[in-house]
């Protein structure tokens, strides 16, 4: 894991957790943002995906393996004695739902960006059979993703450098897909063992990946005392990348303060 401190007295700690395919570096933008705004960040990468090599690079052979892995950056951001939040995006989002289903953390609050919890593609019922035969035969067999930085983004800087990213991962292996598609599966039926924490969930409202019904779905049906929604209507599934990202930004870091004013920590 990476740290990166703030500017001056820090207000809290920002936790990130990147999505399927990607890793630490696509967020030198938003670990800034955060940064010059008074607040450390942790982050690291997701075991086979970045600079990680703990894994084949695009496999697991469980889901647990990141929660294992984002729970030890909590654990590291406790260290600064700030309140510590956890913002994931896209499956960093299905990541941060799964360790409140499983765990009990001292969050101040949760952010999630365009969580992983459907998929607006996904395989015929044939491709999806097979697989469920090969994850037991042949676990580590990769197949493409079927993504593009075009499906991602409308910035044109971003998918320029995603296109010469040698870390971005393009193909992922069968164990990998079945994890995912378990772990969106236990997201709707542990809802009610989650965690009460104060959540902002910000969904891309032309997300070309994430299903943005079915997150509004679970949105709905997520029993938590206080959380938010917003739909960034022209925005495509990397909400912190889009042309708009300044004003994403920001109203995910008004979430921010008024979680450290909610609890006194700052006036």
């Amino acid at each position: 894991m990476w740290k990166w401190e703030a500017e001056g007295e820090a207000k809290a700690v920002i936790v990130m957790v990147h999505g399927a395919m990607e890793h630490h570096r696509r967020y030198g933008w938003l670990i800034e943002m955060w940064r010059t705004s008074g607040f450390h960040i942790i982050m690291g990468d997701l075991p086979g995906q970045g600079m990680t090599t703990r894994s084949r690079r695009g496999h697991i052979d469980s889901f647990d393996e990141y929660i294992f892995e984002v729970k030890d950056w909590i654990q590291a951001a406790y260290t600064y004695d700030l309140p510590v939040f956890l913002l994931g995006h896209s499956m960093g989002g299905l990541i941060a739902i799964r360790l409140l289903q499983e765990e009990h953390l001292n969050l101040a609050g949760v952010i999630l960006s365009s969580p992983c919890l459907g998929l607006v593609q996904t395989p015929s019922n044939f491709l999806n059979i097979l697989s469920l035969g090969l994850n037991v035969i042949y676990p580590k067999l990769k197949m493409n993703s079927g993504l593009t930085v075009e499906m991602a983004t409308r910035n044109e800087d971003v998918r320029e450098a995603d296109l010469n990213d040698t870390l971005y991962v393009t193909k992922v292996s069968i164990r990998w897909y079945r994890e995912l598609v378990v772990a969106m599966k236990n997201a709707f039926e542990n809802l009610e063992k989650i965690q009460d924490v104060p959540m902002l969930v910000m969904q891309g409202g032309d997300d070309k990946i994430v299903n943005k019904q079915v997150v509004r779905e679970w949105f709905n049906q997520a029993p938590l005392s206080e959380k938010r929604f917003k739909e960034w209507q022209k925005c495509y599934h990397e909400i912190f990348n889009e042309p708009e990202r300044d004003e994403v930004f920001e109203y995910a870091k008004d979430f921010v303060i008024s979680q450290l004013k909610s609890i006194g920590y700052i006036v």
